[in-house]
């Protein structure tokens, strides 16, 4: 006979307030600051506040990198293609 062991799915923080007092704090941040001075205050935040707290913030940092790189390219495109019928060119 064997024990089953369960591992839950998702991380133990999700469900601690401070994991998204973290993530408010952030989001509020990243209507003011830059994504590299966000991560410089993620690395503060893994220094001196509550894991979960920087658990938050350094998920929303996380994201707000991912969705920077996977915007700017789109954004790239469209402006070249914007300025080739500017320019009378063929798209």
């Amino acid at each position: 006979m064997s024990i089953q062991t369960i591992t839950p799915i998702t991380d133990p923080y999700r469900s601690h307030p401070d994991y998204y007092r973290g993530r408010a704090d952030a989001y509020d941040d990243s209507q003011t600051r830059t994504v590299d001075q966000m991560v410089v205050l993620a690395s503060m935040a893994i220094d001196h506040a509550s894991i979960p707290y920087a658990f938050g913030y350094s998920d929303r940092v996380t994201e707000l990198r991912l969705e920077q790189d996977a915007v700017a390219p789109m954004e790239m495109e469209l402006a070249q293609t914007w300025l080739a019928r500017t320019q009378g060119r063929a798209a």
